[in-house]
């Protein structure tokens, strides 16, 4: 049996460091979840999305937010775009597949909805379509980013940004923020 000890250290590591660096990303958090809990508040709904493991990410928040994160509270409506596959597949072969989560935004999206997409690169074309989207539709928007933000950084409201090369350690941060954020939102809508 081989030794894994230096590669588990190396992600424990690599990992501590990338959580640390989200204490910058205070004030972002912040708006994020002013933009949660406002939507939210207002009647409105999220609207998720991401590609790949960050498209599990999307459906895990949505899952957090209709069912619930750490308390038993009313469902809040959240939507994530990556669970149909007969949608998916319809507007990748219609559309093409940039298209994938703008259709549904137009579809989903009404003024004061939240759009929260995620991406580890900022390259992803369809999350930046459902951006370019959401705001010509007058939906306000979040952005989970990676790496240095690609073309993605900029569009959104809210960028909460993950500086790191590594896709693991930006998935383990985007998750954190994400529970934060259903941390906070259900914690202010328990006294709103």
């Amino acid at each position: 049996m081989s030794d894994s000890s230096p590669i588990l250290d190396k992600a424990i590591n690599g990992s501590i460091e990338t959580l640390q660096s989200l204490k910058k990303l205070r004030s972002e958090v912040a708006r994020a979840a002013d933009l949660v809990a406002d939507c939210l508040t207002k009647g409105n709904k999220l609207l998720v999305c991401g590609n790949g493991g960050s498209a599990s990410d999307a459906a895990h928040f949505a899952t957090e937010m209709v069912v619930r994160f750490a308390k038993d509270r009313p469902a809040y409506p959240a939507i994530c775009f990556t669970g149909d596959g007969g949608l998916l597949t319809a507007a990748g072969n219609d559309y093409g597949f940039e298209e994938i989560f703008a259709r549904q935004v137009a579809a989903f999206g009404l003024p004061a909805d939240v759009l929260i997409c995620l991406t580890t690169s900022g390259k992803s074309k369809n999350v930046l379509r459902a951006l370019e989207e959401a705001r010509s539709r007058k939906l306000k928007t979040i952005a989970f980013l990676g790496r240095d933000g690609g073309s993605t950084i900029g569009i959104a409201d809210v960028d909460l940004l993950v500086r790191s090369d590594s896709t693991a350690r930006i998935q383990e941060a985007h998750e954190l923020l994400l529970h934060v954020l259903c941390e906070i939102v259900e914690e202010r809508l328990a006294h709103a």
